[in-house]
């Protein structure tokens, strides 16, 4: 800490050069929060995925249904404890760009497969005794401003015309990556209204009594309706949530690519500026020797600075990234989950303070081994 106004001293030197250096630790610790909080949004999915939990969809695709009779049968086959349903509705609040999931669900069912959904006793009482009643995540109903007892119109898409609801429940999740920005309605309510696909369903999970079991659960479930019209392409819930992620592209490999290249730029942007410094101040560094400075101490010095670079840089970054997440989702509704957790902050930083380090290592050593005549000659 004695040595700290010296370096402080040094970092004002250059206030131009020192300014640009912080800002590209900043910017690229502001990339690498919003990569990682892009990462954990199209991988929530497989992260929170119930090890207990089979996805029971139509084998031909996801959009294609399953006859409503598919439930009681599926329940038939040992191992299977309960089993619920859902259907994508795919509708639009007020305007096209207002997008969220909305699911017509089996209602008395639901919570006991999605136990990590949290809805008061009484709301979900209340929700459960009106038809045209619906539960918003809390997400959702913060974005939107929806409250207990409003009115939501709803324009179809696949089933064309308005639908309107009373939210009687928000939502919210046991875990911090738990997706609360679903919209839940009856499924009688759907399948009355809709004009075709009556008694049909969108998929099917199945919560199973012992998760070793799960694929032979799964491979039952399938041989019970193989050659059948709708036959079944049943999975875990982890595997059903990785093969989405697929269908978008290889994000892991893109994000660290992406991070692999801006760091290992700045890396060299910072080794470059901090080999200026050094070589200017080498009259300098000839005099702390020369007064008592020992060569550690001057190797200590130099990556000190560097650390201190990364740091204050770095920190300005993580900060800056941590804010912006804080707004929520910045796509309307594409990622539902946009986090930065704090572990991912701590491995910015200590990237960044690696990199500052590293960026300072060869400055550092040449310091140390500057001879004070040879120092005072090119001075």
């Amino acid at each position: 800490m004695k040595h700290l106004p010296l370096l402080w001293a040094n970092l004002k030197r250059r206030k131009a050069r020192t300014l640009l250096t912080l800002g590209s630790f900043a910017v690229a610790l502001f990339l690498f929060g919003v990569l990682a909080a892009i990462q954990i949004a199209f991988n929530q999915g497989i992260e929170v995925a119930g090890v207990d939990r089979l996805v029971v969809r139509n084998r031909t695709s996801l959009i294609q249904p399953l006859p409503f009779a598919y439930r009681q049968r599926i329940l038939q086959i040992p191992g299977v404890r309960e089993v619920t349903f859902a259907t994508w509705f795919g509708g639009v609040y007020q305007e096209e760009r207002n997008f969220f999931p909305q699911f017509a669900i089996d209602t008395p069912t639901w919570r006991e497969v999605y136990p990590e959904f949290v809805v008061p006793p009484e709301q979900w009482e209340a929700f459960v005794k009106d038809r045209e009643g619906c539960v918003v995540g809390e997400g959702t109903a913060r974005k939107y401003g929806f409250k207990v007892g409003d009115r939501v119109p709803i324009m179809g898409t696949v089933w064309s015309g308005l639908w309107e609801f009373t939210v009687h429940g928000i939502y919210t999740g046991k875990r911090q990556e738990d997706d609360v920005s679903q919209f839940w309605f009856h499924y009688s309510y759907l399948d009355e209204r809709r004009p075709f696909w009556k008694g049909l369903v969108g998929w099917y999970v199945a919560k199973v009594a012992d998760p070793d079991r799960a694929v032979l659960v799964a491979r039952a479930i399938d041989e019970r309706f193989a050659n059948s019209p709708y036959e079944t392409s049943a999975e875990t819930e982890k595997a059903f949530a990785a093969g989405f992620v697929k269908q978008v592209g290889d994000i892991q490999t893109l994000i660290l690519s992406i991070g692999a290249v801006v760091f290992f730029t700045l890396l060299l942007v910072t080794g470059n500026t901090m080999a200026m410094s050094v070589k200017e101040r080498t009259g300098e560094i000839a005099i702390l020797k020369s007064i008592g400075f020992s060569d550690v101490t001057v190797l200590g010095l130099v990556l000190a600075e560097g650390l201190l670079v990364a740091t204050i840089g770095g920190g300005l970054g993580v900060a800056g990234a941590k804010a912006f997440t804080l707004r929520g989702d910045p796509t309307g509704g594409m990622l539902p989950l946009f986090y930065f957790p704090p572990l991912d902050m701590v491995k910015g930083m200590l990237l960044a303070l690696g990199i500052g380090t590293a960026s300072a290592i060869w400055p550092a050593v040449y310091a140390m081994r500057l001879r004070v005549v040879d120092a005072l000659r090119r001075a």
